[in-house]
């Protein structure tokens, strides 16, 4: 994996956590530069470990899927990209987080990272070295919250879901690129 697809792929896994500390920045304006640093850093932690489980469950059945991976890493990768694209364009109004309560935060850094998980299978698949990928990942969902936290409080609701949409496209096609890489000899 080049360097441009790593930061792809980084920027379009955290858009959902850049939409939930929004949210966390709308509901909490007075939240203090420490607070947003652990909040962050709670995404951050989940959504590095998350493709890191995932690539170990893709290395371990390599073998046995090793004729029809670049087939189960398109199908994985187009299911989030289109489940984030279709989630864009969902009108279900989505509740405000509530910074003060951890275990929120943790259900919602969990339940963000859940497509880095998916992601992190097919890269199983391919030559990434999953000790610079999950890190990498991580990092830049570190620097997304507080991004979007600090959003939050100055600039409520301008982006709503467009960059939802632009991480699904962008997944969508890391998931076409490994399928055309294993086609050409």
């Amino acid at each position: 994996m080049n360097v441009l697809w790593l930061i792809l792929l980084s920027l379009s896994l955290c858009f959902d956590t850049f939409a939930v500390s929004i949210s966390i920045g709308i509901r909490n304006k007075q939240v203090v530069f420490l607070e947003a640093i652990r909040i962050a850093f709670v995404f951050a932690v989940f959504q590095g470990i998350m493709p890191a489980l995932g690539w170990l469950g893709g290395v371990s059945v390599e073998k046995y899927v090793a004729p029809v991976n670049h087939w189960i890493a398109l199908s994985l990768l187009l299911i989030v990209g289109c489940k984030m694209i279709f989630d864009a364009f969902s009108h279900n109004k989505k509740e405000l987080i509530d910074a003060n309560k951890w275990k929120i935060i943790f259900t919602a850094a969990f339940a963000t990272s859940i497509d880095a998980f998916i992601v992190g299978i097919p890269l199983a698949f391919t030559n990434s070295n999953i000790f610079i990928v999950a890190p990498f990942i991580g990092l830049c969902t570190g620097i997304t919250a507080m991004l979007g936290m600090l959003i939050g409080k100055k600039i409520a609701g301008i982006l709503g879901n467009k960059v939802q949409i632009v991480g699904g496209l962008i997944i969508i096609g890391l998931g076409i690129k490994i399928f055309i890489e294993h086609q050409i000899p």
